[in-house]
């Protein structure tokens, strides 16, 4: 899943005043195989390494967050909603997942340095603390991470693959189709998802596929929402095929932006794609029938934050450009329930 669920605070800090749009399409997502099927994710995140390391030469960048800073969003974003009714081990492999989630976001998307220089220091990080380097102290939230990866040799591709996705929204500012805009959302969205399963002990094959569904729309989900903040900071996930079809140039983007208000082909193009996505995100909803326990509850929560989210932007007229959209809480519980009951032929 995105870093997390779309929700009632923004991912990221509000952009720069508006400026000029996003430049001709820089780059288009690389072409990825397949996956390896993740295997079965068994450590507690409570105990990462068993020796703090020594020293590898490549100092932190000034200002990188401390834990403190990354986790302290966490009671203001619906990914650790369902926490408050796991048990303790799934609660903090959950938490780990969403502080280096979150970690890795800060770092590629309101980092005030060099952020290239900033994830290139985290990958050294993830090596050190993954044994693959030589070791140095590491950021605890990194460690957390790593010593739940490592307690069992899977997901380490997925930490990769979050890193990856924030170097390429250094470099790549408008995608061409939306099967370039998928690839993007392989590598930003899906790995959360296939590391929740891990932390869950649910991960197989049927489910990573739907798992990636679910994330692959929650992340498309953010982007509708974000649309004017994202143009503002000079990113745009309108792909351009899609763009053309209905017939809004930049011209008419820069206008919604200034004007906080959406002509009427733009708005319909952002209710295409929210429809696209709510077809996606049902793609995924048999996930929530097919899992147990608590990963059944977060699932099925994560699913309905989205599905709020989408209504968030549905709701304000398919016209994000006044306000960000955001979703109540209720509004997601009552989602989440209704993906339970639905799932369940009305058993609790």
């Amino acid at each position: 899943m995105i870093v997390t669920v779309p929700g009632t605070a923004s991912s990221s800090p509000p952009g720069p005043p508006a400026g000029p749009l996003p430049g001709p399409l820089s780059g288009s997502p690389p072409d990825r195989a397949p996956d390896p099927l993740p295997g079965t994710l068994s450590g507690s995140p409570a105990d990462p390494l068993s020796q703090p390391p020594a020293a590898t030469g490549r100092a932190a960048p000034a200002g990188i967050p401390l834990e403190a800073e990354v986790m302290a969003r966490a009671g203001t974003e619906n990914f650790p909603v369902a926490l408050r009714v796991l048990p303790r081990r799934r609660r903090d492999g959950l938490l780990a997942i969403y502080g280096y989630a979150r970690l890795v976001d800060q770092l590629g998307d309101a980092y005030a340095g060099d952020r290239l220089a900033a994830l290139d220091w985290l990958e050294a990080q993830l090596d050190a603390a993954l044994g693959q380097a030589p070791s140095t102290t590491v950021h605890p939230v990194v460690a957390r991470i790593a010593g739940l990866v490592r307690s069992s040799g899977a997901g380490e591709r997925q930490l990769r693959d979050l890193i990856a996705a924030n170097r390429m929204d250094q470099t790549v500012h408008r995608y061409a189709t939306f099967e370039d805009l998928l690839g993007y959302c392989h590598l930003s969205a899906d790995p959360v998802g296939r590391l929740v399963l891990l932390a869950f002990d649910a991960s197989d094959e049927r489910r990573v596929a739907w798992s990636d569904r679910i994330c692959t729309a929650l992340q498309l989900a953010e982007h509708w929402q974000d649309l004017a903040e994202d143009l503002r900071a000079g990113r745009c996930y309108l792909p351009a095929d899609d763009l053309e079809r209905f017939g809004v140039g930049d011209d008419q983007l820069a206008a919604a932006v200034a004007g906080g208000r959406a002509g009427t082909a733009l708005r319909g193009l952002v209710a295409f794609e929210v429809a696209r996505a709510r077809r996606i995100l049902a793609e995924g909803a048999p996930l929530v029938a097919d899992l147990r326990g608590g990963a059944r509850v977060a699932v099925a929560g994560f699913a309905g934050g989205g599905q709020a989210a989408l209504d968030a932007v549905a709701d304000c007229g398919f016209d994000p450009f006044a306000g960000t959209p955001r979703p109540s809480r209720a509004r997601t519980l009552r989602h989440a329930t209704a993906l339970l009951v639905a799932r369940t032929g009305g058993r609790p």
